[in-house]
């Protein structure tokens, strides 16, 4: 008989297949889990910690598990070596809601960057943890600054130079190329650029949660400048996202983006 489909039926399936394991470590929760934003479309955004040479066997009963209580409808494994480092793979499960999907990254326990950046990442719901391992991890302030610093005078000195890349295939008559060349040369800086002012611990996080870390009305804003009808309106849009672009960036203060990173960071209760 198989288990209900729903998200705690799910998790405790695949917590109850790892967590007998002695490379299975510490597993948490991630993504709308660790902000409180758990709806109905959101998937299981797993974190697992390993032995070095632990993750098959917790991949084998993760999956032996999935497949008994409910079947795998597809399955995807990001190919070694993975952008991250880590070992991740994805799980859609048959008769389930297609948002209701596991991602499960299992991380070398000797590797230090697992996403545990509270300040950034939010913090984990922990499922269990061993060898307390699950702790935040979030930069120190003045170190997480320089780094925005230095990205802030890349920005500065990049952007007008590559704002050519989209003129010139507006010039062309090759629209596409002008669009893509828009979203990531004028439209992605701009949006980096708000995150620094407005959010920068997740400053270069891009369009993810920007409807939970912008203001309201610079949201409403930049919904103005993502949707383009033609190429004579991406030429317009361009002028005016590059204007609004040096307006924030000229704005931009170092000792005010301190003093918002000390003021949103993580703080853990007593």
């Amino acid at each position: 008989m198989k288990r209900p489909m729903g998200r705690a039926a799910v998790l405790k399936a695949v917590v109850g297949a790892m967590s007998p394991l002695k490379s299975a470590l510490a597993a948490w929760e991630q993504g709308a889990a660790s902000f409180g934003r758990v709806d109905e479309w959101s998937d299981i955004d797993l974190c697992v910690i390993a032995g070095d040479k632990g993750a098959e066997p917790i991949f084998r009963a993760v999956e032996n598990a999935l497949a008994k209580e409910y079947g795998i409808a597809r399955k995807f494994r990001l190919p070694e070596p993975t952008w991250h480092g880590h070992s991740q793979c994805f799980y859609a499960l048959k008769g389930a809601s297609p948002f209701l999907f596991v991602d499960m990254a299992v991380m070398k326990r000797s590797r230090k960057d697992r996403f545990l950046e509270y300040s950034i990442h939010g913090p984990p719901k922990v499922l269990f943890d061993k060898l307390r391992l699950v702790r935040d991890d979030t930069p120190k302030v003045l170190d997480f600054a320089k780094k925005i610093e230095g990205r802030l005078q890349f920005l500065k000195n990049t952007f007008e130079m590559f704002q050519v890349e989209v003129m010139k295939e507006l010039n062309r008559g090759n629209d596409i190329e002008a669009l893509a060349f828009y979203n990531g040369m004028t439209l992605r800086p701009l949006v980096e650029a708000l995150r620094i002012k407005h959010c920068p611990w997740r400053y270069n996080f891009h369009t993810r949660y920007v409807y939970y870390d912008l203001p309201k009305p610079i949201v409403k804003r930049l919904h103005g400048f993502a949707y383009v009808a033609d190429a004579k309106a991406l030429g317009r849009k361009r002028a005016e996202a590059e204007k609004w672009f040096w307006q924030v960036v000229n704005e931009i203060d170092m000792r005010d983006v301190k003093n918002l990173l000390s003021k949103t960071g993580y703080k853990r209760q007593k």
